[in-house]
C-alpha cells in the first residue's frame, strides 16, 4: 500500500520559517496543484527542491530520502513502503512544479525580521540594510548557456560554465536575505540593483559599495524615502560647498545629460572622507570616501564611518550562501534555465530558514543573531527534519508554531 504524503508533516522541523500552508496557498496562487494523484504531489517536490539546499552534497534521490525519513519509519510499522522514484521522475516533477511557484513563495515569506532589542540592527532608529551583488556558475549545457551566458575569455577559448548573477538586500543585524533578483551574466549589477531597491522604505539606511554609485541610485533611493551610506569611486570628484565641523562637507550629485533632460535636479549630499591602514601593510593608508543622505549633526562623521563596514557583512551573508549551504564545486544541480529559477529561489528559502530560526533561537537567549554558527544551525536542521516527522504535534518544542 502506497502512503499518502501530508505536506503539514513534511517539514515540521522547520514550520516557523516555511508554513505548510503558505507552501499550500502558493500551489494554489500559481495553480500547479495536480489534476490527479501522483507519487510526487506539488507539495512534496516544492519541500524536496528547498531541502535540495540542505544535503547540497547528496542526490535527488537521498535527498529526497532524508526528506521522508521519519515518516518512512512510521509507515513500515504499520506495513506500508514509499518506494523512492527514480532520477527521471524527479526531474520531470520538478518541471512540472516549474519556477514560479517558489518565487511567489520566497516573496510572501521573506521580510526583515530585526527589532530594536536586536543588537547592531539599527543606527538612531534606521535599520541597517546592505545591497550587493554576486555571480555563480550553473552546469554547463547548451540551454543555460544560451539564456545566462558565460563571461569573457582569451580568443579561441570560452568559460568552462555560464554564470548567473544574483543581486541581494540583506538586513545587517541578521543577515537575512529579504529581497533578490537574478539575471543574466551579461546584465550588471546596477541595473539589478535599481530594481531592487523595491523592497527599500522609509527608516531604513542603504549601503552600498563603490561598484553601485550612480545619480540614478541615489535619486532612486531618496524617492523611496530611504537613507543612504554608499562609498564613491576614486575617480568621482566632488566640490566641497559647505564644511562641517565634523570634518566632512556638503556638496551637490548632478544627474547625467540624459537625465537632465527628463527634468532631474542636482541633490544635495554629504561626503565623509577617512583613511584606515591597509590590512596587508600597516605602513600603507588606504582613503575612503562616502557620500549619504544624513546631513544631521546627529549622525557624526565618524559614526558613520564605523557604521560603512558593517556593509562587509553582506560578504558573510554571501559566504553563508555558496560555501556552507550550497558547499558544490557547481553551486546549482539543473541543466535547464527554468529549473535553475526554480533552484535558486529554493536555495533562498533555506538560507531565510536557517538565518530564521537563528533569529529565534538569539533572541530567545537575548543575544545577537550573529553570534551563532550558521554550519551549526544547519546541522540542527539536518537532524531535526525526520525527528520533527516522529513527534506528536503535542509534543513538538521551539521551531513548531504548534
Amino acid at each position: 500500500m502506497c502512503p499518502d504524503i501530508q505536506s503539514a508533516d513534511l517539514l515540521k522541523a522547520i514550520e516557523t520559517a516555511i508554513p505548510a500552508f503558505v507552501i499550500e496557498q502558493a500551489i494554489a496562487n500559481t495553480q500547479t496543484q495536480e489534476e490527479r494523484k501522483r507519487l510526487l504531489p506539488a507539495q512534496l517536490v516544492v519541500s524536496l527542491v528547498i531541502a535540495m539546499s540542505f544535503w547540497s552534497k547528496d542526490s535527488m534521490r537521498d535527498v529526497l530520502k532524508n526528506l521522508i525519513d521519519g515518516m518512512s519509519e512510521a509507515w513500515v510499522k504499520v506495513g506500508k513502503y514509499w518506494r523512492v522514484p527514480c532520477k527521471s521522475a524527479i526531474t520531470q516533477a520538478r518541471q512540472r512544479l516549474g519556477a514560479r511557484v517558489m518565487s511567489d513563495l520566497f516573496h510572501q515569506l521573506v521580510r526583515p525580521m530585526a527589532t530594536t532589542e536586536t543588537m547592531f540592527a539599527f543606527l538612531n532608529e534606521l535599520r541597517i540594510v546592505v545591497i550587493d551583488g554576486t555571480c555563480f556558475d550553473v552546469p554547463d549545457s547548451d540551454e543555460n548557456a544560451r539564456v545566462f551566458g558565460r563571461p569573457g575569455s582569451r580568443p579561441g577559448t570560452k568559460a568552462a560554465f555560464p554564470k548567473v548573477r544574483l543581486v541581494i538586500l540583506v538586513e545587517a543585524g541578521t543577515h537575512i536575505i529579504f529581497d533578490a533578483l537574478m539575471c543574466p551574466y551579461r546584465i550588471g549589477e546596477r541595473v539589478r540593483a535599481l530594481r531592487l531597491l523595491r523592497s527599500v522604505t522609509p527608516g531604513m539606511l542603504l549601503m552600498w559599495d563603490r561598484g553601485l554609485h550612480s545619480y540614478a541610485m541615489v535619486q532612486a533611493t531618496v524617492t523611496k524615502g530611504c537613507d543612504y551610506l554608499g562609498r564613491i569611486p576614486a575617480n568621482v570628484k566632488f566640490l566641497a560647498e559647505k564644511n562641517l565641523e565634523d570634518g566632512s562637507y556638503l556638496s551637490s550629485i548632478y544627474p547625467s545629460g540624459k537625465l537632465r533632460k527628463k527634468g532631474s535636479q542636482p541633490i544635495l549630499v554629504r561626503i565623509i572622507e577617512y583613511t584606515i591602514e591597509h590590512p596587508d601593510n600597516p605602513t600603507e593608508q588606504l582613503t575612503y570616501r562616502l557620500i549619504t543622505s544624513l546631513l544631521d549633526e546627529k549622525f557624526p562623521a565618524e559614526l558613520l564611518a564605523r557604521e560603512y563596514h558593517q556593509r562587509w557583512e553582506v560578504e558573510n551573508t554571501i559566504d553563508e550562501l555558496k560555501i556552507h549551504l550550497l558547499g558544490r564545486k557547481t553551486h546549482v544541480r539543473s541543466q535547464k534555465p527554468r529549473e535553475v529559477v526554480q533552484e535558486v529561489y529554493a536555495w533562498l528559502l533555506g538560507h531565510w530558514t536557517v538565518r530564521v530560526l537563528m533569529f529565534q533561537a538569539a533572541t530567545s537567549a537575548g543575544v545577537t543573531p550573529l553570534r551563532l554558527s550558521f554550519t551549526g544551525t544547519l546541522r540542527v536542521i539536518r537532524r531535526a527534519v525526520p525527528k520533527f516527522q516522529r513527534l506528536n504535534s503535542q509534543d513538538l518544542p521551539l521551531f513548531s508554531s504548534g
